[in-house]
């Protein structure tokens, strides 16, 4: 199984009840796609269960740019001031940490710091927002990576298929052919949503602890 988990926000809940589902072992590939921490409720919670996954997992983990916003954070008030503000919701991040940038532990920003800009597979490439699709991935703008809206995907060069989250799709993912995304809101309400590339099966789970599954095929 090579699996693609979309945004999770601070959805501990969700993720969980989503790998209890899924059921991923140690020689499956999980990645998942960015985005770990603001908006929902527990994002401490989430790096520290990724944490442990990733001891008997493989868990590739991608950057996004709620990620890069908590990183630069530190530069100074300018970012500092936009991680805090209702737009990224790093206040809620805060929160489950104890309140303020010193209670983030160093294993919790060296997991930010250490996060992938994309992963490439022989027909896929994952991303947190997307490419640019006449531009190679060694040429690419890397705030593409983090910032690109899934309404700008066009196919790329590569021919592979983009896999993506970032832009919300509503309560099911998008599937263009050339480009899929997965992020479902799971922080407002909607659902966390996993891909299993070899076969095409989605799994959703929300913070109320349901599931449903479905295929990619089903989503026209």
């Amino acid at each position: 199984m090579r699996l693609a988990i979309g945004d999770i926000h601070g959805c501990l809940t969700s993720l969980t009840t989503l790998l209890e589902t899924v059921q991923p072992d140690k020689d499956d590939l999980v990645v998942t796609l960015g985005d770990y921490v603001d908006r929902g409720p527990n994002s401490k919670g989430v790096i520290d269960f990724l944490l442990e996954f990733r001891k008997e997992h493989q868990l590739v983990h991608l950057m996004g740019n709620h990620e890069i916003q908590m990183l630069r954070a530190l530069e100074g008030k300018v970012h500092r001031d936009r991680f805090l503000s209702d737009l990224c919701g790093g206040k809620d991040t805060l929160r489950s940490y104890g309140g303020s940038f010193v209670d983030v532990p160093e294993s919790h920003w060296e997991f930010m710091r250490s996060a992938e800009l994309y992963h490439e597979l022989d027909d896929h490439i994952l991303v947190h927002a997307g490419l640019q699709a006449n531009l190679s991935i060694d040429q690419q703008d890397q705030e593409t990576f983090y910032y690109q809206r899934f309404y700008e995907q066009e196919p790329h060069c590569s021919g592979k298929t983009i896999v993506c989250g970032h832009t919300i799709q509503g309560d099911l993912p998008t599937n263009l052919g050339h480009a899929i995304c997965l992020d479902t809101c799971a922080y407002g309400g909607g659902w966390l949503s996993a891909l299993d590339l070899d076969t095409g099966r989605i799994w959703q789970s929300n913070e109320r602890g349901q599931t449903r599954k479905m295929s990619l095929s089903d989503l026209g």
